[in-house]
């Protein structure tokens, strides 16, 4: 659906070149929900920008369902932005118009539109964001979810292709940014939309997300499935980012894991094994002793995962670990 070839940005400052995105390529797949996570000043905000052209590449291509969109003319453009929406972190809304106005004036703007075709267009998308009874009102009179739903209804005006998140849930509190997250997740699986969510938030998109690309200095220094990168962070910034989304503090880990005996391992679990009573057959069968130092249980998705970190004492260890790679059990030592 979108691939980016060789693309970079700078801008203009002081009558020098400032790089914000070193050259990059990527593919992101029909139908998928693909995360941007970074700290600020990353690039990410400039390269999902990139995608509608809001902002003009430097240098590369950027081909969008088989088409170099950066070749397009001002017409082209026009009728290929009308199937790429848009939700923004502080919502965007005009806020002399109503949540129904909202939502129509992109489809007003196009001008390709009937009145009754907007009516009912409106109307869908009122009772897909569950803001059917909030029609009339002004955005002032609205929560953040609120706004935030009427900014996705009003992306969806024009039936897109593709969904672009713009730090869509940074305005939002914990409960209120579930709720949206559930919202995407259903207009994904049930449009298959194609939505590119960026971020500073790991925990975002471990539970939205397909795939990830981490991204720093304006490069994206780790990419993959968010299983694999969110289990398995290979890049210390990837690495800061799952670390901040559970609240660990390094050096304090350090210091626990100083104090523990034996060998210590973090075995990583997925799927249906997440739940099966392996560590006590295993310290039968190998009369290994051990002792739980961190772990948790969660969901990725729809996948649920286990992460615990052990200590390991006496017994037969190379049997114990023989045992937990038998049983797919992921195990990477520490010490």
């Amino acid at each position: 659906m979108i691939q980016f070839e060789d693309v970079h940005k700078a801008y203009q400052v002081a009558g020098r070149a400032v790089p914000a995105l070193q050259p990059t390529s990527l593919t992101i797949h029909a139908g998928e929900v693909f995360g941007i996570v970074g700290h600020s000043g990353a690039g990410k905000s400039t390269l999902v920008r990139l995608i509608n052209l809001l902002e003009r590449p430097t240098g590369g291509r950027i081909i969008i369902n088989g088409e170099d969109v950066t070749g397009f003319d001002a017409d082209d453009l026009r009728a290929f932005r009308r199937k790429v929406g848009m939700i923004f972190q502080h919502f965007n809304l005009l806020s002399s118009k109503t949540v129904e106005d909202n939502i129509a004036f992109p489809m007003k703007l196009a001008g390709v539109y009937s009145r009754a075709e907007i009516r009912s267009r409106v109307d869908e998308l009122l009772a897909r964001v569950g803001l059917t009874d909030h029609a009339h009102k002004y955005p002032a009179q609205l929560s953040g979810g609120q706004k935030q739903r009427v900014g996705i209804a009003r992306a969806l005006a024009c039936r897109p292709s593709i969904l672009l998140c713009d730090e869509a849930t940074s305005a939002l509190d914990p409960q209120t940014t579930q709720s949206v997250l559930r919202l995407l997740a259903e207009i994904n699986r049930e449009l298959g939309l194609t939505i590119v969510l960026i971020t500073h938030e790991m925990d975002v998109v471990r539970r939205v997300c397909d795939r990830v690309a981490v991204m720093d200095a304006g490069k994206v220094v780790e990419m993959g499935a968010v299983t694999d990168v969110f289990l398995h962070p290979q890049h210390p910034t990837t690495r800061d980012f799952v670390f901040e989304s559970e609240n660990i503090d390094r050096e304090e880990r350090q210091q626990d894991l100083a104090h523990a005996e034996g060998r210590i391992l973090r075995l990583t679990f997925r799927g249906e094994s997440t739940y099966k009573p392996l560590l006590g057959q295993v310290a039968r069968d190998s009369g290994v002793d051990f002792s739980i130092l961190s772990g948790r249980i969660d969901h990725i998705k729809e996948t649920p995962y286990g992460q615990l970190t052990l200590s390991l004492v006496g017994g037969d260890l190379a049997r114990a670990m023989q045992a937990l790679d038998a049983a797919d059990v992921h195990v990477e030592v520490l010490r």
